[in-house]
């Protein structure tokens, strides 16, 4: 006759269990600005074409998290954007 297994399921957790929320993520990777590299265009509230890249279809302004900007670009991005606005260019 095989042999029983007790009804203690505690002691036997699965690898899924074990992992906390806390634990840092490996496989997290950086991703680098796309207007921060070699050769990317000139934010200016001119080039309609590069903002509308950065403006939803209700013409909100797309967070960095989404689009991968860095800080410093995201905040010339949206001034940009808004200036653009303000001369109705967009």
């Amino acid at each position: 006759m095989p042999k029983r297994q007790s009804g203690n399921k505690k002691n036997k957790l699965s690898n899924f269990a074990k992992l906390s929320i806390f634990q840092p993520n490996k496989y997290k990777f950086k991703k680098s600005c796309p207007l921060s590299i070699k050769g990317a265009p000139k934010i200016d509230y001119k080039n309609i074409r590069l903002l509308k890249k950065y403006v939803s279809e209700n013409g909100k302004i797309l967070p960095s998290r989404i689009t991968n900007v860095s800080q410093k670009k995201q905040r010339e991005l949206a001034l940009s954007i808004k200036r653009a606005r303000n001369l109705a260019l967009i």
